[in-house]
């Protein structure tokens, strides 16, 4: 049960309320007159009790479990027993239980003057129920609470009624009709009565502390549909409102973290492709801005190697020279003074002994497919000859 401020209204007088903790205890006594400003903001649920003889209490069987069509159906089930239009009363229903719905009926307009006046006091109240409903109720058994001159019955659950004490017997006798009388729990709230009991400490000392002890769970709320508590709800809705922003504000400072990164892994990234650019002009002078505009580094380092490893235009250095090493190395006769690699082809400085053996290098060469192969110089020196031999594809680059 939450921390609860309960509100008694009489028909006639002035009102009085006391708090409970969650435990049930009564934190304050009795007070006479209306709370004050601080008192409702110092609990989490305000209960009013209103007064008995203008609520009407009763049951029907209602077979629907759906809230809203079993409010509907509320009215048309006990219309016999209303003396003033549906349009001017309120229905307020119970849970469903053995088949059976509890029902409270009031005024609009009472119900309407109530709430006007709490408001004028600065109470906006989470429940609003008749204070018969605060009785206790057993079974076979009828609770009675007399109050100064007032005496409130609880004759069963979903039965009660308000009337002078000396009206009582009469009103009882109404109530029991030709069944017999029903046994009587009489709690007796006069100041006499009071005075006399007062050395029992378990006793609650006046008729709101003991309704205050019997309440527990109000059975129902005359707050709903157009008169709905909406103060709690408003006092929700503002802190979504504030968790909102709170989460609009961690998501914006999220996406701007993410631009900041973003930011830096764009730096980081031109710094990189700077550094790439660089690399590439070191180790291919050739390579001109035009081409580092239209392709990437790793793409034209790609190609390079293509080109080096005898790529798609089969003229690359190291297919050559992968022909002709098995060639220049079948023999010690050849002597290499050097080579040079130039327009896709590649220019070989050879020393051999005669012109036959330089003749017979261009022939082994030129066996190779693909290969065209030139002799370009043979030219006789101190103990052979210095010959030049150029090799190209066959695309072009030399003559056999």
């Amino acid at each position: 049960m939450p921390d609860r401020l309960l509100l008694r209204l009489p028909s006639v007088g002035d009102p009085t309320w006391l708090r409970l903790a969650a435990d049930g205890r009564v934190l304050e006594g009795t007070v006479r007159g209306m709370p004050p400003p601080s008192a409702p903001t110092q609990t989490t649920e305000i209960v009013v009790l209103v007064p008995a003889e203008d609520v009407l209490l009763t049951e029907a069987r209602i077979t629907t479990r759906n809230r809203a069509q079993l409010l509907k159906a509320v009215p048309f089930a006990i219309e016999d027993q209303l003396l003033a239009p549906v349009e001017d009363l309120h229905f307020a229903a119970a849970e469903p239980a053995d088949g059976s719905v509890g029902i409270a009926v009031v005024a609009k307009a009472a119900l309407r003057g109530w709430l006007e006046r709490l408001n004028a006091a600065g109470i906006q109240p989470d429940v609003v129920l008749p204070e018969s409903l605060a009785l206790p109720a057993a079974a076979e058994r009828a609770s009675v609470l007399i109050d100064n001159d007032r005496a409130v019955v609880r004759f069963a659950p979903w039965s009660a009624f308000a009337c002078a004490v000396d009206d009582l017997g009469a009103w009882l006798e109404r109530a029991n009709g030709t069944s017999p009388a029903r046994p009587l729990d009489v709690h007796d709230f006069r100041n006499a009565a009071v005075s006399r009991a007062a050395a029992s400490a378990n006793r609650p000392r006046d008729a709101l502390a003991f309704l205050a002890h019997s309440l527990g769970r109000p059975p129902l709320n005359l707050l709903h549909g157009e008169f709905a508590s909406q103060h709690r709800a408003e006092r929700g809705a503002k802190l979504w409102r504030i968790a909102a922003a709170l989460a609009a504000a961690v998501l914006v400072l999220a996406v701007a973290n993410l631009g900041f990164e973003v930011l830096q892994l764009s730096r980081t990234s031109a710094r990189m492709q700077s550094l790439a650019e660089d690399a590439v002009r070191k180790a291919f002078p050739d390579v001109g801005a035009g081409e580092l505009a239209r392709y990437s580094p790793a793409d034209l380092v790609r190609t390079r190697i293509e080109r080096l490893r005898g790529g798609a235009d089969s003229s690359g250095l190291l297919r050559f020279l992968s022909a002709v090493g098995p060639v220049l190395g079948s023999t010690t006769r050849i002597q290499t003074r050097g080579m040079e690699f130039r327009n896709g082809a590649l220019e070989l400085g050879l020393r051999t002994p005669d012109v036959a053996t330089l003749d017979s290098v261009r022939e082994r060469l030129a066996a190779v497919p693909g290969l065209k192969v030139a002799v370009t110089a043979a030219n006789p020196g101190d103990g052979g000859i210095d010959g030049r031999i150029r090799i190209g594809s066959e695309a072009g680059g030399g003559t056999r």
